[in-house]
């Protein structure tokens, strides 16, 4: 891994930000830490790290909070860290925005896995987009249009525009990419977490509820993203692409 990458561990744990700085640094990341909102806050103002790790639970504003204050502003990739019991964590993280979770306790090496695995999902992305001159500006569907370089998305019927997260946009881009198909568990977390879905995991599940949701697409009305089941699901449109 790259020394150039750099990694904000938000813990208010002592313990925790320690471990995590010694053994990310060994890993060849620059690592700064922050042991509440404010301090991040004020890293943050000297410019934004490539990847944050950011606890749930801790005195003051709480992850969930601190993660809803960064999406305002950076799309930089979300890391959060849950309890290891608490479902409703991690679900909560994803709507706000976040583009992964792991649950406490963990190992070094599976913490390494989520960290090389989003990183190769965020720089498979930047690479397709530069290695593709010919990306449109814009793709329609429906009553929307993506731009793709603000990530920014319009309601055409509303007048409305939305920014839409790393996570968000990745999945969205897929669906528009190869629409039609039915898409696999596996291949829409690759596209979004650039690693395998785990069976049990919900993190899938709610980034297509929060889509679906943003396009209005949602209970018996859904038109859009169709769920085939026990193959995956589909993004039943007529794209047009914007030169």
């Amino acid at each position: 891994m790259s020394a150039s990458k750099k990694v904000l561990v938000v813990d208010d744990d002592q313990e925790i930000r320690e471990l995590l700085d010694e053994y990310l640094t060994k890993a060849g990341f620059t690592v700064t830490t922050a042991a509440e909102g404010e301090e991040m806050k004020r890293r943050l103002a000297l410019g934004y790290p490539d990847l944050i790790l950011l606890d749930v639970m801790m005195p003051g504003d709480d992850g969930f909070t601190l993660c809803q204050y960064i999406r305002k502003t950076s799309d930089v990739p979300i890391i959060m860290l849950t309890a290891v019991s608490d479902e409703m964590d991690q679900i909560i993280g994803l709507e706000l925005g976040a583009d992964d979770y792991i649950a406490k306790p963990f190992s070094p090496r599976q913490l390494m896995a989520r960290i090389k695995a989003l990183m190769r999902r965020v720089k498979s992305t930047e690479e397709a987009q530069q290695a593709a001159p010919a990306t449109p500006k814009a793709i329609r569907f429906a009553n929307w249009r993506l731009e793709t370089a603000s990530q920014r998305l319009f309601d055409l019927e509303k007048g409305k525009d939305y920014e839409l997260s790393g996570s968000d946009f990745a999945l969205l881009m897929l669906f528009l990419t190869r629409p039609n198909e039915v898409l696999d568990r596996d291949t829409i977390s690759f596209a979004t977490r650039g690693r395998e879905a785990h069976p049990s995991e919900r993190g899938i599940d709610v980034q297509l509820s929060r889509l679906r949701q943003r396009l209005g697409d949602k209970g018996t009305q859904q038109r859009l993203i169709k769920t085939s089941r026990g193959n995956g699901y589909s993004f039943n449109a007529e794209v047009t692409y914007e030169e």
